[in-house]
């Protein structure tokens, strides 16, 4: 069931007619918040009504604060600070399944995490806000002394026993590559440990564990990727090769010591699924075949911009995957190295030992490669070896971190590459973002605003053949609305003018302004107009990447 019915039920029960729907809908949306929690801060309906709407639209069963009677064995399944932490309260246990109470039918990840402790099938109902909290002091609040005991009972059942962490860092890596998600973030503060995953670029919260839990699973993880186990001081950086669902998984781990323990982020890297075809990325119509005109040719340096996750490793593998033939030598330097390609040379930056990305490229050089991939110009040193190795006959590929094309060209030059040797060398740049694509099975049709189509710079008069959709709600997209991304691209291809321009030392601003008039650069938020147009994703997923652009 989807938002879309909840709003339905609403109305049907007679709790709102359309115009207070109306007014709750928009008060959730400027605000942030929730539908239902929106409806009841409004004072529009009573919450213990809503909530059993609520429960009806997600197909929960719905546990009534008049009645409730939390079971004694129940109770006992959950040890109470997990049960506090969780914010689940444990009310029957019947045929094997506990059933608990939680406020937010997005949580019902509570059970899988519940589940592990319990030792049984969890199930959840829905039960009000103020009545949750409410039975939660009344039958699972403990005292100081109990809590300490409780927690010294866990940290003696994670030491004594390894077997039940190693079955808990196994789900939570299985569990995220089930949902698609690109990194784990283990995350400790003073009372507890929080898991979240980062689906189609979003954090989302999955689990809160008890912080005693900290200390065995950083302990197994730092494990798994080979790093020291007593340094608890310093940063460490490691790999771990998982396999998964008949599928190798390489996770990039990386540990930082913090105020309340040692805060762990583990990248995802699936090497079957992380190699895509340009076609895949959301490379569409002019862009692509100028894209692929560009890395047909011989020589030159192509650059790919963004900030961090905006998928610039994986444009550029796509760009190589095309260029792979028996008669091309390529050579990457990386760091990491994050998918391997077979038929292509991959070196790996290992800074410890002094082989940085200017060493490999030096070394890179005398192999006679034809194409050669740089993971990051990060120095002046680096830069100018690209330069020149574009000038003697390469093709040269890495990327910078600036958030548009134009930028990139202005900040080679602030690295120290004299402009006549950017001018000479840069044959394009292209920017990119992803966006989130609004899932299938839940969008919904509608017409937006003028408003928000002047937002994005569309005149109404030429939205006729468009469709646009917003986002809804479902089990598939786990109630986000949005399943999968898309890239959107802005490529700057040098012309005379532009080599002039840059030669010249013209500012970002002119030869951006050059780019878009001349008509040979569509920016960012054009491409991203065309696929809101086309009903790929939503006009706040747009605004929500290109509005700082």
């Amino acid at each position: 069931m989807s938002s879309e019915t909840f709003r339905r039920l609403l109305v049907e029960a007679n709790l709102l007619d359309r115009d207070r729907l109306a007014k709750a809908e928009a008060a959730s949306s400027s605000r942030g918040t929730p539908l239902e929690r929106t409806i009841v801060a409004l004072n529009l309906a009573d919450e213990v009504a809503v909530w059993r709407v609520l429960a009806k639209a997600y197909g929960l069963k719905f546990v009534d604060p008049g009645k409730l009677a939390p079971q004694a064995e129940a109770l006992a399944k959950i040890p109470k600070e997990q049960a506090e932490q969780n914010e689940a309260l444990p009310v029957l246990f019947k045929d094997g399944v506990l059933w608990i109470a939680i406020d937010d039918p997005h949580r019902t990840f509570v059970a899988d995490n519940l589940s592990f402790l319990a030792g049984c099938s969890v199930q959840c109902a829905l039960m009000p806000p103020q009545a949750l909290k409410q039975a939660l002091r009344k039958h699972v609040g403990s005292g100081g002394g109990a809590e300490a005991t409780g927690k010294g009972s866990a940290v003696a059942a994670a030491e004594g026993e390894d077997a039940p962490i190693i079955r808990l860092v196994g789900k939570t890596v299985e569990e995220a590559l089930q949902q698609r998600a690109s990194d784990i973030h283990i995350e400790p503060f003073q009372q507890r440990m929080r898991v979240r995953y980062r689906i189609d670029g979003v954090l989302k919260e999955i689990a809160s564990l008890d912080i005693a839990l900290l200390a065995p699973m950083t302990s197994r993880l730092k494990i798994m990727a080979g790093l020291d186990i007593a340094e608890k001081r310093k940063p460490q950086d490691g790999r771990i090769a998982f396999k998964a669902q008949g599928r190798d998984i390489d996770i990039r781990t990386s540990v930082l010591p913090a105020s309340h323990g040692e805060t762990i982020v583990m990248r995802l890297l699936d090497k079957e699924r992380g190699l895509m075809s340009l076609e895949a990325l959301g490379f569409e119509g002019q862009d692509r075949e100028r894209f692929q005109s560009i890395i047909a040719r011989p020589n030159g340096i192509v650059l790919v911009t963004g900030p961090t996750g905006s998928g610039k490793t994986t444009t550029l593998y796509a760009a190589l995957k095309q260029l792979n033939r028996s008669d091309v030598k390529i050579i990457t330097a990386e760091d990491p190295v994050e998918f391997n390609i077979g038929g292509i040379n991959q070196c790996q930056v290992k800074s410890r030992i002094g082989l940085s990305f200017a060493r490999i490229l030096r070394a890179m050089l005398r192999q006679a490669p034809n194409v050669i991939l740089v993971g990051e110009i990060r120095d002046k040193e680096t830069a100018e070896i690209a330069v020149q190795a574009a000038l003697t006959g390469h093709l040269v590929f890495s990327t910078l971190h600036t958030n548009d094309s134009a930028s990139a060209i202005t900040r080679l030059v602030d690295m120290g590459v004299k402009p006549f040797l950017v001018a000479a060398s840069v044959q394009a740049v292209l920017a990119q973002r992803l966006l989130r694509v609004v899932c299938k099975d839940c969008r919904q049709r509608y017409d937006p605003s003028d408003t928000e189509l002047r937002s994005l710079g569309i005149d109404p008069a030429n939205t006729r053949d468009a469709t646009f959709y917003r986002p809804g709600g479902c089990p598939v997209c786990e109630h986000s609305g949005y399943r999968g991304r898309l890239g959107i691209y802005e490529l700057l291809q040098m012309d005379e003018t532009l080599r002039e321009m840059t030669f010249r030392g013209e500012p970002m601003v002119r030869l951006r302004d050059y780019a878009w008039q001349s008509g040979g650069m569509s920016t960012l938020l054009q491409d991203g107009v065309r696929k809101v147009m086309a009903g790929q994703t939503t006009i706040p997923e747009l605004l929500r990447v290109v509005a700082a652009v």
